[in-house]
């Protein structure tokens, strides 16, 4: 295959794809608007299931070096009442089966595996067109432009290249997070530590929840569900740490105080991650030149899939373009007619689960899902 592939976006969809073409002899670049690796945090713990994740890095040839990232006994998983009694205290079984590692190492080791060079950092896309004949330019904002002969968005929920296949942009969920992180927290914060557990950690009502795992060096990282209209987070002043904290922590007044410390005693500015969808099932008609992975392609509710799905997408994009060198439509075409379904897939079950975490039988439906029996209070 004498075509370089143009990827946007250097998340793990876009570096899994680099790396997996980089095994099969493909040159690919990878074009990314932030300034270096280390421009902002990663995100927190992903884990890493054995039917896509897995089997993406194995395609990377990067299994060793993966599961030398595991932290163990993260898989632990526990359901609390706003009380703060265990509801269910699933322990890590050590099977390996969704196994936790940061993010940010994963990345780390994803980059670290691809030539010198193949990320050219500080490249935020600007427009891109068409050329005709599955060609298309991609102008960036320092005024500069690549023409690709092989186009790949891997440029998330706001997708700059998604404009090219399909008119779908994301909606708002009816639903946000609000990011915490409490650090040394079996130091610091002993009582939110013993709470949360080995692993991950849920405390559930209707239309909200405190979601928390522990990470490497005993960060307690918290993702604070809430569900309300985006203009009531827009009445919040986030660059005020303390007003946003009060007015979060308002939403569970009378919760256990270990579970609310996990919002007030947050030792980071809160972050807002605000949840957006792409419609279910989303696809779009084979266009020469250019195809989408991961968030770019199916955006759904953060159900456990999203960077797994990337990372599968990723993967099967570059095999099916190494399967293919003479034929790049056939190879778009082959990806394509498996991601659609598998996207769509995984849409339905995101939505599935918050219905299940955050609808008006929670946290019961959730519990039998882990295939429990709730403790008594």
């Amino acid at each position: 295959m004498n075509t370089t592939v143009t990827i946007i976006g250097a998340g793990l969809g876009g570096l899994v794809l680099a790396r997996v073409l980089h095994v099969h002899g493909i040159r690919a670049t990878v074009y990314e608007a932030e300034p270096s690796p280390t421009a902002r945090a990663q995100g927190g713990m992903l884990d890493i299931h054995a039917d896509n994740g897995q089997p993406a890095l194995e395609a990377a040839g990067l299994t060793e070096q993966f599961r030398a990232l595991i932290l163990e006994g993260r898989e632990a998983t526990r359901v609390l009442d706003p009380a703060g009694a265990v509801l269910l205290d699933v322990p890590d079984d050590g099977n390996g089966g969704r196994p936790e590692v940061q993010r940010a190492e994963l990345r780390h080791l994803l980059l670290d595996s691809l030539p010198e060079g193949t990320v050219r950092w500080g490249h935020k896309v600007s427009s891109v067109r068409s050329l005709g004949g599955g060609r298309h330019e991609v102008a960036f904002t320092d005024g500069t432009s690549v023409t690709a002969d092989l186009l790949v968005g891997a440029d998330g929920a706001w997708s700059r290249v998604r404009p090219l296949l399909s008119d779908a942009t994301p909606a708002y969920a009816g639903r946000s997070f609000v990011e915490t992180w409490l650090h040394d927290g079996d130091v610091r914060h002993p009582a939110a530590a013993a709470a949360v557990g080995d692993g991950g950690m849920m405390a559930l009502a209707p239309g909200k929840g405190i979601q928390a795992h522990r990470e490497s060096g005993g960060t307690l990282h918290t993702y604070v569900a809430l569900s309300h209209p985006q203009e009531w987070f827009a009445g919040i002043d986030f660059d005020d740490p303390a007003a946003v904290t009060a007015a979060v922590a308002a939403e569970f007044d009378g919760w256990a105080p270990e579970l609310t410390a996990l919002i007030t005693d947050t030792d980071v500015a809160p972050v807002l991650r605000t949840l957006t969808t792409l419609p279910v099932g989303h696809r779009w008609e084979r266009t020469p030149g250019v195809t989408l992975v991961g968030d770019a392609a199916h955006l759904a509710p953060p159900n456990g899939e999203g960077a797994n799905l990337a990372m599968l997408d990723g993967a099967e994009l570059g095999r099916a373009l190494a399967a293919h060198p003479d034929d790049v439509e056939a190879a778009l075409a082959e990806y394509e007619e498996a991601m659609f379904p598998r996207g769509a897939a995984a849409a339905v079950d995101g939505d599935e689960l918050h219905e299940l975490m955050f609808g008006d039988d929670t946290p019961h439906g959730l519990i039998a899902m882990f295939g429990g029996a709730e403790q008594s209070a």
